[in-house]
């Protein structure tokens, strides 16, 4: 089970949401977002972090050059990236930080997963390594946080296990559906942000708890039916 709880932008709610030890914490460099992390900022947070918590730098239409002078002040060793970036760019984060772990997001629409598939074979000729795909919901002009879900069924059926990287599985998730998207899509992983908010960019600490003991469960009893 990985979950991750993305939009930390201070270090006080960085340790309160640590303590609940979701596998990992998302500082979003897109100044287009309400969750926007500043790079010092985002540092000190790294350096607070406890060891089993990992930080991942989410960005959005960030140059090759921008991410890696990011990742290489804050200290990340994963980036995933979020926007409308070709494969070319992954493959020039790749060879800046050849140890960097990349997780690409792909916004899923009326068209499925058939950009996906052609996207991760441009990737595969360029030598790029992916460690997983976030899949999130497309909608016009935005970079996720639409609080919006995609069809998870669709999603379960269509997405290539045996060939595609592990499956994140984000847009829309709250401690209240986590559950029954887990059992519908069966992902390796789960990915929120404003599902466990008192408001935009404000993480309530209750509702962190509760989604990560939900998806808990939900992982638990999808491993025990494999």
């Amino acid at each position: 089970m990985w979950t991750k709880i993305c939009g930390i932008r201070d270090v006080a709610t960085a340790a309160s949401i640590a303590a609940l030890r979701p596998s990992a914490i998302g500082l979003n460099f897109f100044a287009g977002s309400p969750r926007h992390v500043l790079v010092d900022a985002a540092a000190e947070i790294v350096r607070a972090l406890p060891a089993g918590v990992e930080a991942v730098g989410v960005f959005v239409n960030h140059s090759a050059a921008e991410v890696d002078a990011i990742c290489a002040r804050c200290g990340l060793r994963t980036a995933q990236i979020h926007g409308d970036e070709p494969p070319e760019l992954l493959a020039e984060v790749s060879l800046r930080q050849p140890d960097l772990q990349i997780v690409r997001a792909f916004r899923m629409g009326a068209e499925r997963l058939n950009p996906l598939g052609d996207y991760l074979e441009a990737c595969r000729r360029l030598g790029v390594t992916l460690r997983a795909c976030l899949v999130d919901a497309r909608i016009a002009g935005q970079y996720g946080g639409t609080g919006q879900t995609v069809p998870w069924d669709i999603l379960r059926d269509d997405y290539r296990r045996d060939k595609w990287p592990p499956l994140i599985l984000a847009g829309g998730l709250t401690p209240e559906n986590v559950a029954a998207a887990i059992r519908a899509a069966d992902p390796w992983g789960v990915d929120v942000a404003g599902g466990v908010e008192s408001s935009p960019g404000v993480k309530d600490p209750a509702l962190v708890e509760q989604f990560l003991s939900e998806a808990g469960r939900a992982f638990g009893a999808s491993s025990s039916r494999t």
